[in-house]
């Protein structure tokens, strides 16, 4: 678990004058503030370790091992393999059972790996059912292999791929015997499925997240996500980039995060401090980071201690600028996995361009500082408060609602009061255009919409659209069969204006010539009598007439036209 007083017990970060002194208060207030536990992800290890690779390499490493460990070898070279005599001539004591063959597909993580492989012979067989008929799976996997069989950024626990560093080998050949027992770790993730925006229909939409996990924890369900808590370790930017807030950082969630926040700036103000810049870090290497600049810590410098970087977002940042913070900077180290900084990299965009639109220099306000960025000019910022007069808001773990809060408040103190700015494709704000003259009110686009952001008349032929409710997940393109949807990203600052629903497009409804009752548009009726015009069954005026008509008049003008003609219903077939 997270040791969140560790910030302000580390002897390294209380050096300075006594102008640190209200970042100490800070610190101390923040994390005194009480956060939501969430539960636990439990993994057990009973050191079943596959090898896979070269037969020599593996068994030179399990030798290395077996004094620990139970190790199965599957060897993948025989050119490379131990002749007959000297297979024969190893101890059977030695725990280690090896085994030639094809390796097959490796999924799992710390405590339950599979694979299977095919032997010489050709039959494929579990070589850990051969291990441990009553649990067959391995605890932990040293792959041995130039390419390794699972290449997220972001390995499951308990697997090792050295990918031929020799030195990296090492290292994980002192580690893995420690990966024996029970382990806990957080469940780092919430996610509330009524509000996700993946799918619907069989149509897909939003994949943020799915593309933004760096350890391959996220998986389609069609309409839905699902999230792998083994595989998860917390990375966050699937939070971050959700534009829904469908999922969700549980430990410590959104609420208390920004609610430490809020207590941290606050805090800072009542001690003295003035221009406070939030560091934003994780808890190891950007811990280890921090310390190392801390000789040249600025007293307004104020560290945010998060388990991965990518555990906050749009929505806390700009709550920290509305609570009164100069700068936001997220500290960069090489651990950061490139699919985690690219996906933060792209939301600070976002942000900066907001606050941009507003005069509040969003590059200055909002700064990734790389690994190769000079901290000195950064961390001693001169910047003022983004606003005048901090807000008051408290927030909810509903990442919207804190967006439109930090939003209007930063508005409301803004330069620059603009009433709409135009955003980078894939913002998760922005607005849809309709093509009237293409659109036909069959309302596709409404009946897949996640957020209800497009919504009917019942039976009017009306199309209408609230626009703060819109996450540009594009579900609603997809569905259009008419190809009548465009997505614009941008955000419509004024409240009243992103509230109000508007009509998109409307028309009269196509009544039934035979009974009045409405059923379709004008224009769906339109384009199907053209459709056609061609086609060898509706040539004759009497066929154009039931085109015209609701479904129930069409039965009924059918039966009759066929009672006229002195026959059976053509679709009743012969009693029995």
């Amino acid at each position: 678990m997270i040791d969140l007083s560790s910030l302000y017990q580390d002897p390294v970060l209380r050096s300075g004058e006594a102008a640190s002194a209200p970042r100490m208060a800070a610190l101390e207030a923040a994390y005194s503030v009480d956060v939501d536990a969430t539960s636990l992800v439990a993994y057990e290890s009973t050191g079943y370790l596959l090898i896979i690779g070269a037969e020599r390499d593996a068994l030179e490493c399990a030798d290395q091992l077996r004094e620990r460990l139970h190790c199965t070898v599957v060897a993948t070279a025989a050119a490379n393999a131990l002749s007959e005599e000297a297979r024969r001539a190893r101890d059977d004591a030695a725990r280690v059972q090896l085994l030639r063959g094809e390796p097959g597909e490796l999924t799992g993580h710390l405590g339950r790996f599979t694979m299977a492989m095919r032997l010489p012979d050709g039959r494929e067989v579990s070589p850990a059912a051969l291990t441990r008929p009553d649990r067959p799976w391995f605890d932990l996997v040293l792959d041995l292999r130039r390419e390794p069989a699972m290449r997220h950024e972001v390995p499951p626990f308990g697997y090792y791929a050295p990918a031929g560093d020799s030195a990296r080998l090492i290292e994980m050949l002192a580690e893995i015997p420690e990966m024996t027992g029970e382990f806990e770790k957080p469940r780092f993730f919430a996610y509330n499925a009524d509000i996700c925006a993946h799918g619907d229909s069989g149509l897909i939409g939003c994949t943020r997240c799915l593309d933004a996990c760096p350890t391959g924890a996220i998986k389609s369900l069609g309409d839905l996500v699902d999230v792998d808590p083994y595989l998860c370790q917390g990375a966050g930017t699937c939070t971050s980039v959700c534009p829904t807030g469908a999922m969700t950082y549980a430990y410590p969630g959104p609420r208390d995060q920004i609610a430490r926040i809020k207590r941290m700036l606050a805090t800072f103000r009542e001690a003295g401090g003035e221009q406070p810049v939030l560091v934003f870090h994780d808890e190891e290497s950007g811990l280890e980071r921090l310390k190392s600049l801390a000789d040249g810590l600025p007293p307004n410098a104020l560290p945010v201690q998060l388990a991965e970087i990518g555990a906050a977002g749009i929505d806390t940042w700009l709550a920290a600028l509305a609570y009164g913070a100069s700068r936001i900077v997220l500290l960069d180290t090489a651990n950061v996995p490139p699919t985690v900084r690219a996906a933060m990299r792209e939301q600070i965009d976002y942000a900066r361009q907001l606050l941009d639109a507003m005069d509040l220099d969003g590059s200055a306000r909002l700064v990734w500082l790389g690994n190769a960025d000079d901290p000195g000019g950064v961390l001693s910022c001169t910047l003022p408060p983004a606003v005048g007069r901090a807000a008051s808001f408290d927030t909810f773990n509903e990442k919207r609602g804190t967006l439109r809060l930090a939003l209007d408040h930063l508005y409301e103190h803004a330069p620059q009061r603009p009433p709409v700015t135009r955003l980078a494709k894939g913002a998760p704000f922005g607005e849809i255009i309709v093509d009237r003259d293409a659109c036909t009110l069959c309302m596709s686009c409404s009946q897949v919409c996640p957020t209800r952001a497009l919504t009917d008349a019942g039976d009017t032929p009306r199309l209408s659209f609230t626009e703060d409710l819109c996450v540009q997940c594009g579900l609603c393109a997809q569905a259009c069969p008419e190809d009548a949807i465009t997505l614009e990203a941008r955000f419509l600052f004024d409240w009243d204006e992103r509230r109000k629903p508007r009509v998109l497009n409307e028309e009269e409804p196509f009544c039934c010539i035979r009974c009045g009752t409405p059923f379709a548009t004008q224009s769906v009726i339109g384009r199907m009598t053209e459709k056609l015009s061609g086609h060898h069954m509706f040539q004759s005026d009497e066929a154009i007439r039931r085109l015209q008509m609701c479904g129930d008049c069409r039965v009924t003008d059918m039966f009759a036209k066929d009672l006229e003609g002195g026959s059976k219903p053509r679709w009743l077939g012969p009693r029995d």
